[in-house]
């Protein structure tokens, strides 16, 4: 009887069952409240762009106001197109929301700095606005080909270029958090930025879940009510609250016709490639989160969403558009799933964006309290610069000297700007910031020492890739593979099970070794649950791998991380039993890491312990996440041995 109820159901509407929970929609009281927790958790993150590139352009309450609003109404519009999408091929319709991204705030400001020689003022935004719409116009178009210019962005030049955005931007940070009066700081300014910091600190440290997700949020609506009880908000800033018209929309190019410098435009390219990378990784998440297949149309979809939501941007006065990852962490906290709870986010920034009050009210956060908690913003950007670096081969001395002279060159312009005034006006932009020397040295060098000479992988698209039987084989090998010739040719990339690389050979033809990777991490991510834990039960745990001898380690792992682990005490090994024991009686699952080469015993019992923390859904994306990095590895590896001609290839 059930059957027929069943065929009655879906001969008229589709159950709700037939929905994917990423297309279903929630009750509308229930859509509003998750709509309204997403905003909160996005709010800080938002409007904190606008502030720092407001203070330090030395703008006046009403144009900050304006800029924040702008922002807000261009954040609505972008969640719409990444959540709703504008036809199949614009927008990936996932519960993402959409926000300024921090990369473009150093070389928003060097613009603004460059083209009114360093007096700031409105007078910079034309130049700023033009630039970010050539980038949006840019990223839209290359959507399609990012996977070839993927190969010039590996791990140890996005990883660089994040690192000396991080620390440039702390000089902005500092410049607020010590807010110098009559030449010397100030007690009380100080007083509010380390009071600032340490409620970010302790929220974070005591507090799990959504609270712990606006930490930064909390730190800064706690300072600016603090000082306000203390009569040290800005007076001007406060009367602007009750001045400012209760409904206001910006419009196109409200500070002028769009002005176009090389400098900066190519300096806004250089975000928009790092934000495409970003967003890449993003996709991928989010998708594995409410069990959506992502495909190269999907994150060209994504890629091209970003592209108009940063020429938009351009337009409506605001900044270039990236996903916000806290907000995807909250997808996964929370396991609300339907994109159109991201759709009710959107909307509810819209109106916000039309309420200039709302505007005065966060223009009103006093600049120390600002520099506390952009301190933690910016110091995160840094550390994921930091964990991106040690994806690379840290062995590799090529490596060494990218992010080493990349960090050097970008503090020495961040400590002594007044280098620019050396070069010729029209270079300047490019010497005036940190950011923007870091990021041009490192994609420069890692073109000269992997792209050129006896290093060369430019030609990467017609190089082997892989051996068969010892023999070289070319991507255009591979495309003709069979599914069995496939398997066989990149069987050391998995352990026993074959079936990543079954379903990764679906996915051809491959363009560029960047495919390659990006269909097998599809294949592991996009699997079903039971076929994700065979993959992972099929890997020693790390107690296994670290107490075996060396022979049977070589046939259970072909890493190349360290096992040189003679330090470990009896006690460690015990240590590490008794957690790989927890771990699989938490997560039915053996503990599976990636071994670097730097790793000692203790790092591995720690990131355990961190680990036994999490929820099993959680756990489960970080442990595939772990064996498709050892597939990343074991692929390098295969690069090698097909090339030997060269030592070392780092394409992501």
């Amino acid at each position: 009887m059930n059957t027929s109820r069943e065929t009655t159901t879906s001969s008229s509407t589709p159950s709700r069952a037939s929905v994917a929970p990423v297309d279903r929609v929630p009750p509308a009281g229930r859509l509003a409240l998750l709509s309204i927790q997403h905003v909160l958790a996005f709010y800080a993150g938002a409007v904190i762009v606008p502030l720092l590139i407001a203070s330090s352009l030395k703008l006046d309450p009403v144009t900050t106001i304006h800029l924040i609003n702008a922002d807000l109404f261009t954040c609505g519009i972008a969640t719409l197109i990444q959540s709703i999408g504008i036809t199949k091929h614009i927008g990936v319709r996932l519960p993402v929301i959409q926000g300024v991204t921090t990369t473009a705030v150093a070389p928003i400001i060097a613009i603004g700095l460059a083209v009114t020689d360093g007096k700031g003022g409105v007078a910079g935004l034309p130049a700023i606005y033009g630039s970010i719409i050539v980038a949006g116009l840019f990223t839209f178009f290359a959507a399609p080909f990012f996977a070839k210019l993927l190969r010039f962005f590996p791990n140890v030049v996005t990883g660089t270029v994040l690192l000396v955005m991080g620390t440039s931007l702390l000089s902005v940070s500092a410049n607020d958090f010590i807010n110098y009066a009559q030449g010397v700081p100030q007690a009380r300014d100080l007083a509010y930025g380390f009071g600032t910091l340490v409620v970010i600190v302790l929220v974070q440290r005591f507090f799990k879940g959504f609270i712990g997700t606006i930490a930064v949020l909390i730190g800064l609506v706690g300072g600016t009510a603090v000082a306000y009880l203390l009569g040290d908000v800005n007076g001007e800033k406060v009367a602007a609250i009750s001045s400012s018209a209760p409904i206001g929309i910006t419009t196109p190019f409200y500070f002028g016709i769009p002005a176009f410098t090389l400098t900066g435009i190519i300096s806004m390219i250089i975000v928009m490639i790092i934000t495409m990378v970003e967003t890449t990784g993003d996709v991928f998440a989010a998708g594995e989160i409410v069990g959506k297949r992502i495909t190269k149309d999907s994150i060209t979809a994504a890629i091209r969403a970003d592209g108009i939501s940063t020429l938009l941007g351009g337009v409506l006065n605001s900044f270039p558009y990236t996903m916000f990852a806290q907000n995807v962490g909250l997808v996964r906290l929370t396991g609300v799933k339907s994109r159109w709870v991201a759709t009710g986010a959107g909307i509810i920034m819209i109106v916000l964006g039309l309420v200039p009050k709302a505007g005065a009210v966060v223009n009103t956060i006093p600049a120390p309290v600002l520099g506390g908690a952009s301190l933690i913003l910016f110091a995160n950007v840094a550390w994921v610069g930091l964990q991106t670096i040690a994806k690379a081969d840290l062995r590799d001395g090529r490596n060494a000297v990218i992010v080493t002279t990349s960090l050097g060159l970008a503090m020495l312009v961040t400590f002594k700007p007044d280098v620019a005034q050396v070069f010729p006006s029209w270079a300047q932009v490019f010497f005036s910031a940190g950011m923007v020397v870091g990021s041009i040295c490192a994609i420069v060098l890692n073109i000269l020492f992997f792209h050129t000479g006896r290093g060369r992988t430019s030609r990467i698209d017609d190089a082997a890739v892989a051996l068969s039987g010892g023999r070289p084989v070319s991507l255009n090998d591979v495309n003709d593979m069979s599914r069995e010739s496939f398997v066989e040719t990149f069987s050391s990339l998995f352990n026993q099970q074959k079936w990543p690389l079954e379903n990764a050979w679906e996915q051809r033809p491959f363009s560029s070794v960047a495919d390659v990777r990006l269909a097998l991490q599809s294949a592991v991510f996009m699997a079903q649950p039971e076929q994700q834990q065979r993959l992972v039960a099929d890997y020693p745990s790390m107690y296994e791998l670290i107490t075996a001898e060396d022979a049977y380690a070589a046939t259970i792992s072909s890493d190349s991380g360290s096992l040189a682990l003679s330090s470990a005490t009896d006690e460690d090994i015990a240590q590490l039993k008794d957690l790989s024991e927890q771990y699989l009686a938490k997560f039915t699952m053996p503990y599976v890491a990636r071994l670097m080469p730097h790793d000692s015993i203790q790092d591995i019992i720690d990131t355990g312990a961190r680990r036994l923390s999490n929820s099993a859904q959680q756990e489960r994306l970080i442990a595939l996440t772990e064996v498709v990095e050892i597939a990343n590895e074991r692929l390098d590896i295969l690069l090698r041995e097909a090339n030997p001609i060269r030592r070392e290839w780092q394409v992501d």
